[in-house]
């Protein structure tokens, strides 16, 4: 008696295995989910205007309407001095790259948190939500890239061969946030009153850099090598350089690379570290 049984249709399985070595970031697998990425970044920019008043004009308003808090309080009653450049420019030139920075760690601190529902039901490499929300502070960035570009032609500033540093300044805006934000997202899933110390730390953050002050009021020596450990700090002073042509970085921008290398370095094998436990915990 033939058995009326169709055979069992094999179906393909998929072993999931840690990466090796000290990192252990599988970085053509991310490449693999580039498309993820992509849509995770898109995600979060509709997120963010969506059912906004203002809309993308709030990247506009936000750093022109800081602009003229700083010109007034710093520039004009405190008499800051600006490094031979109009106050509005020079505090300008500093919120843009600051912005950007802000924006990207504030998005990524809470970025693994807000994406609970994916983490816990389906695989892909974690790290793609921290460098989706990073990516995603851009948009915001080249709207008011914009405003900037209009205070340089209103004060008749026009950029030189330094501008082709612009492109590797802004990148190391992005590692820098991606670097603290690796660090603060995988804390948030253990601690969750870590989001709620971010807005501090970039408050505190942002007065520790020079933003409204210009760097040569801090001593030279061990006090300037001090304070270009503050990634920010180099981040900051390049970008003015590479824009208005004013004073060029100097070692504190070296410092700074550095802090921001040993930062993702430790924040990548921290977030692998901790990867395994998210889908458990968050």
């Amino acid at each position: 008696m033939e058995n009326s049984r169709a055979p069992f249709k094999q179906i393909p399985v998929t072993y999931l295995r840690p990466s090796k070595g000290w990192l252990s970031v599988d970085f053509k697998e991310l490449w693999r989910y580039r498309e993820l990425i992509f849509f995770l970044t898109w995600r979060d920019i509709k997120v963010r205007y969506k059912q906004a008043v203002l809309g993308i004009a709030w990247a506009i308003l936000q750093p022109l309407l800081t602009m003229l808090i700083f010109t007034v309080v710093f520039g004009i009653l405190l008499d800051t001095p600006s490094q031979d450049l109009p106050y509005p420019l020079f505090s300008l030139s500093a919120l843009l790259p600051w912005q950007l920075f802000a924006s990207a760690l504030q998005r990524s601190s809470v970025s693994l948190v807000g994406n609970a529902n994916l983490i816990t039901k389906v695989y892909f490499p974690r790290l793609a939500i921290p460098i989706a929300s990073v990516f995603a502070a851009l948009v915001d960035f080249g709207v008011s890239f914009l405003v900037l570009l209009g205070a340089m032609a209103y004060y008749r500033f026009w950029p030189g061969w330094n501008i082709l540093w612009l492109l590797p300044i802004v990148v190391l805006v992005l590692l820098t946030a991606l670097s603290v934000g690796l660090w603060l997202s995988a804390l948030n899933v253990q601690y969750r009153d870590i989001q709620h110390m971010v807005p501090f730390i970039i408050q505190v953050w942002m007065y520790a850099s020079p933003i409204v002050y210009p760097i040569e009021i801090i001593p030279e020596g061990i006090w300037r090598v001090l304070y270009g450990l503050n990634p920010m700090v180099g981040v900051i002073q390049g970008f003015r350089w590479a824009l208005l042509d004013g004073e060029p970085p100097d070692m504190t921008m070296l410092i700074s690379v550095v802090v921001v290398l040993l930062l993702l370095v430790t924040g990548l094998y921290y977030f692998r570290r901790m990867e395994k436990t998210f889908a458990d915990i968050v």
